[in-house]
């Protein structure tokens, strides 16, 4: 395991990105996983109580231990398969701490092409919107291997810059999406999830309204995600001028349940409409990372 932890951090840190993103998707797709769709054609629309003899596949095994009940997933005909991408470009994506292999923007880049990879491979359109971001660029849908290297194009170029903190930046920068998603696209968002405001589980959870699935994408730097530090720290937000100064060590519990908190607060937004919080480290592997948004588009455990 451990040396294969280093191989793959090895090469996600060499290469182009075509080559590297062809790598994960191709990994990724290794197993039987076709599409992000749940079906040909399908799209969430509700649950229903389990009778005897329904397909155990739609059995929704998260709604039974929320519930304590058999829920039976439904779906209606797609109108519009777009594969919708969203990165997070703001300022904060750009950290990256030493254990990292990369930077958070980086890591959400090439799961953004991996999924492009996917998507152009089975012929669904997909189109790629940015949130703040240094030279970022939208991309209407669009299909082939044209599409694919736009998208290239595009995310090699980003560089983090910018805030989208306040619920009212979140609504502006996700406008576009929402007026030009219809019923029916798959939109996956990727995000640190950091430094937003308090109303931000629900502005991402109201991009899957009016027929849409959507998938959250926390990237996190190992240094975030664990807090392994010690002793007397000065920490300052990158997003704002905020600085604090406190003991590591006995500030780690309390920032890890926060964190849990917070992924509770997005999690719980996002399975009230249908879909799927998935949490990811910069220095794990991509490759089982777009699985588990492959999973979690296809409505099985993310």
């Amino acid at each position: 395991m451990a040396r294969e932890l280093a191989s793959h951090l090895d090469w996600i840190k060499l290469g182009s990105l075509r080559l590297r993103c062809r790598r994960v998707a191709d990994g990724a797709l290794v197993g039987g996983h076709a599409s992000l769709r749940r079906g040909a054609g399908l799209e969430f629309a509700g649950h229903r109580n389990y009778v005897p003899g329904d397909d155990l596949r739609w059995l929704d095994h998260r709604a039974v231990l929320r519930q304590d009940r058999l829920l039976i997933k439904q779906f209606e005909t797609e109108t519009e398969r777009a594969v919708r991408l969203i990165v997070d470009a703001t300022a904060s994506m750009g950290f990256q701490s030493a254990q990292a292999p990369v930077s958070k923007l980086e890591y959400a880049s090439l799961l953004a092409a991996a999924v492009t990879r996917v998507a152009v491979r089975t012929g669904d359109p997909v189109s790629l919107d940015f949130l703040g971001g240094v030279g970022a660029r939208t991309l209407p849908p669009a299909g082939g291997v044209e599409a694919f290297e736009r998208s290239l194009e595009v995310l090699e170029r980003v560089t983090a810059g910018g805030s989208v903190a306040t619920k009212a930046g979140l609504e502006a920068a996700l406008g576009h999406t929402l007026r030009r998603a219809p019923r029916g696209s798959i939109i996956v968002l990727f995000s640190d999830l950091l430094d937003l405001d308090e109303a931000a589980p629900e502005v991402f959870a109201s991009l899957a309204t009016g027929g849409r699935q959507t998938v959250v994408v926390q990237v996190l730097d190992p240094l975030e995600a664990l807090f392994p530090l010690e002793g007397p720290v000065r920490l300052r937000a990158i997003e704002g001028d905020v600085t604090v100064e406190t003991n590591a060590s006995t500030a780690r519990a309390a920032y890890l349940d926060a964190l849990k908190a917070l992924q509770k607060r997005f999690r719980d937004a996002l399975w009230a409409r249908g879909s799927e919080l998935v949490t990811t480290r910069t220095d794990h592997d991509p490759v089982l990372t777009l699985r588990a948004i492959l999973n979690a588009a296809e409505g099985r455990p993310a």
